[in-house]
């Protein structure tokens, strides 16, 4: 099963010619994203100029695949995977640490909670976000 990021969504949304055909080449596969993806998308939608055509786009897309949750054992993973990011990239004076915040690093929060969620579900993340290269 593929867990898809935001622009992975976006390019089936937009119909993007070589990411379609890359899927159909695969035969039958599920395909699901995040409850973070999700919000991405709907903000993304809310904020263009065709709001309304957009917003039904989303959410015949999102109608059509699996989206997961964040649970506790998601959680976990997520504060134990930042903190770990923190200790290996952040300063190693322990007072510039503890404020480093993990965008400084080059990571986006919502980047640690989507592959948070394939961890947790054991999917293949599908992503051209340099922030999981």
């Amino acid at each position: 099963m593929y867990l898809l990021d935001t622009n992975h969504c976006t390019f089936l949304i937009e119909g993007e010619s070589k990411v379609v055909n890359h899927f159909r080449e695969l035969g039958k596969v599920t395909l699901a994203t995040s409850v973070i993806v999700a919000g991405e998308l709907r903000f993304m939608a809310q904020n263009s100029q065709q709001k309304t055509a957009n917003l039904i786009r989303v959410r015949a897309f999102l109608n059509r695949i699996d989206i997961y949750p964040i649970d506790d054992e998601t959680a976990k993973i997520y504060g134990d995977f930042k903190s770990e990011i923190i200790k290996r990239f952040a300063a190693k004076e322990k007072s510039k640490r503890k404020t480093t915040q993990i965008q400084e690093i080059g990571i986006g929060e919502n980047d640690l909670w989507i592959a948070a969620t394939a961890i947790r579900h054991s999917l293949i993340l599908v992503t051209s976000d340099s922030d999981f290269l």
